[in-house]
């Protein structure tokens, strides 16, 4: 399965997620609470793919999701998103998310959203 870096501020968000994920076959390989922790982990790990909350304090997941596409074009970034966050979903896009998931977490989603990404 894949090894997976979970980039969220909430505590709380990055249990219910790994719990989710290591249900399933996966392994967290790391988490980080924002998108400058999650940019530095991604190019220390290498992970097969990351979950980007979009909403976080010192560096959101916008801008760790451009900084890891600059690094590594082909990297797989799961975007985490509250509903009504309709433009930064639309820029995520432009900017080279693959795949989003809205809170609250739902594990079917999660799991069915981790698995189409990993199959492209």
């Amino acid at each position: 399965m894949a090894n997976i870096l979970i980039v969220d501020d909430s505590r709380t968000s990055r249990r219910v997620l790994k719990d989710m994920l290591e249900r399933h076959g996966h392994s967290v390989v790391q988490e980080a609470t924002n998108g400058q922790e999650g940019f530095d982990d991604y190019t220390k790990l290498k992970p097969d793919l990351v979950t980007m909350d979009i909403t976080m304090p010192v560096m959101d997941g916008i801008e760790g999701l451009k900084l890891i596409r600059k690094f590594d074009p082909h990297a797989k970034v799961v975007m985490i998103t509250a509903a009504g966050q309709n433009e930064k979903v639309k820029e995520a896009v432009e900017n080279g998310a693959v795949e989003f998931i809205t809170k609250p977490l739902d594990e079917d989603t999660v799991i069915s959203a981790i698995d189409k990404v990993m199959q492209s």
